[in-house]
C-alpha cells in the first residue's frame, strides 16, 4: 500500500512495440520492469490502482493497427503499456465516486499498478459474492455485449432459431445461454471437439458443430436449421457470414459483434450473398458495447440471480502472471483458449 510520501514500487508492464499488420506475434509486445511512485499527482481526479485481473479480447487486435475511426477506441501507443479491460483495487482516489479499498472494473493498463485518468468510465464493483474475475467477462464488457447484442439489437421472440459463431468464447457462451433461458432454439459453431462438447453439455445449446470439420458450411447450417435462421449473432465474419446469408429467414436479424476471422488478414474477404439481405428483408446491424453501458444496472439485475441459481455458467481460461499475458492474447487468434481468456496479475 502507498505510504504518506508515496512508496516507490517495481511495476511490471506489457509494452506495445509498434503497429502490426498481418498476424500478431508475442514479440509485438515486450514485458518490462519499471518503477512507480504510489502517489496520485497533486490535484488529480484520477485513481491509483493495483490491477488484479486483465481481460484478453479479440477486439484488441484492431487496436494493434493504426486506426483512423472517429469515436472508436484509440490504437495502442507504441512504447506504452497495452490497455484493456481489467479488475483493480483502488489504492488512492481523487474522484468522489471511489475511495481507497474499492474494487472496480474498466479500462486499465497491462501492468501491476496503473494511474486511471478517466475514472468516470469505470464501474464500482458492489457484488463480491461472485468470483472477481467474472468482471473481466460475464459481469463486464463481454456480458454487456451479449446482453445488448441479443436483447436490444436482435429483438428476440420466444421460439425463434438462433445461430452463434465463436460460440464458446467470452461473448458467445453467454448469448447462447441468454437465448436458451429466453426460450429460443440455439446452435453454435466452434473450432474443436472439446468446445463443441462444452456448448452442448455445459452451456445447454440444442446443437453445435466444429466448423473446421465441415466441408460445406451451407450444408451444415441447413442440417441444423432446416427452416432457416431467425437470429445470427456474428463473431467471425468471412465464409461463415456468407453461408449464414443463404440460410436466414424472412425478416431475420444479424448482430455484428466481431469479425475475428478477418482481423489478421491484410486483404479482408468479401461477402457474396448480400442479395439475401434484400430478398429476405434481413436487418444486419453492427454495434459497440459502449453505447449500452447505461443499461448495466438492469443487466446486473437480470444476470446476478441467474448466476447464483446456477442457471448461467461461465468458463474461464486463466493465465497466471503478466509475463505470460502476450502469449495469452496471441492465443485468442488461433483458438487456443477455451472460454473467456483472463490474465491473473495478483491474487492479493
Amino acid at each position: 500500500m502507498a505510504s504518506e510520501d508515496g512508496e516507490v514500487v517495481k511495476n511490471v508492464q506489457v509494452i506495445f512495440r509498434d503497429y502490426v499488420s498481418g498476424f500478431p506475434k508475442e514479440t509485438d509486445m515486450e514485458v518490462r520492469e519499471s518503477t512507480m511512485k504510489l502517489r496520485l499527482p497533486e490535484g488529480s481526479n484520477g485513481l491509483l490502482v493495483k490491477n488484479l485481473y486483465l481481460s484478453c479480447d479479440p477486439y484488441m487486435r484492431t487496436r494493434m493497427a493504426k486506426l483512423d475511426i472517429p469515436g472508436y477506441v484509440d490504437s495502442f501507443k507504441p512504447g506504452s503499456p497495452i490497455t484493456g479491460y481489467g479488475v483493480a483495487r483502488v489504492l488512492e482516489s481523487g474522484h468522489p465516486n471511489f475511495k481507497k479499498g474499492d474494487l472496480l472494473w474498466g479500462f486499465t493498463g497491462w501492468e501491476e499498478y496503473s494511474l486511471i485518468t478517466a475514472p468516470e468510465a469505470c464501474f464500482k464493483i458492489e457484488h463480491t459474492d461472485v468470483p472477481l474475475s467474472y468482471y473481466t467477462g460475464l459481469l463486464g464488457m463481454a456480458g454487456m455485449a451479449a446482453y445488448a447484442g441479443f436483447f436490444k439489437v436482435c429483438s428476440p421472440k420466444k421460439g425463434e432459431t438462433v445461430f452463434i459463431s465463436a460460440a464458446s468464447g467470452a461473448v458467445g457462451q453467454l448469448v447462447g445461454q441468454f437465448a436458451k433461458l429466453f426460450g429460443c432454439y440455439v446452435v453454435g459453431s466452434a473450432g474443436s471437439k472439446e468446445k463443441v462438447d462444452l456448448l452442448k453439455n455445459k452451456f445447454g445449446f440444442d446443437d453445435a458443430f466444429n466448423y473446421k470439420e465441415e466441408p460445406d458450411l451451407d450444408a451444415a447450417l441447413k442440417r441444423c436449421f432446416p427452416e432457416g435462421i431467425d437470429i445470427y449473432f456474428e463473431n467471425v465474419g468471412g465464409k461463415m457470414l456468407d453461408a449464414v446469408l443463404l440460410n436466414m429467414k424472412l425478416r431475420g436479424r444479424i448482430a455484428l459483434c466481431g469479425l475475428i476471422s478477418q482481423y489478421n488478414l491484410e486483404q479482408p474477404e468479401g461477402a457474396y450473398n448480400l442479395m439475401n439481405l434484400i430478398l429476405k428483408q434481413v436487418r444486419m446491424e453492427g454495434f459497440l458495447v459502449f453505447d449500452y453501458y447505461h443499461l448495466y444496472p438492469k443487466f446486473l439485475e437480470m444476470v446476478l440471480p441467474q448466476i447464483k441459481e446456477g442457471k448461467i455458467v461461465y468458463v474461464e481460461d486463466t493465465t497466471e502472471g503478466l509475463e505470460n499475458a502476450p502469449a495469452a492474447l496471441i492465443g485468442l487468434f488461433s483458438g487456443r483458449n477455451v472460454g473467456k481468456q483472463v490474465v491473473v496479475v495478483s491474487h492479493e
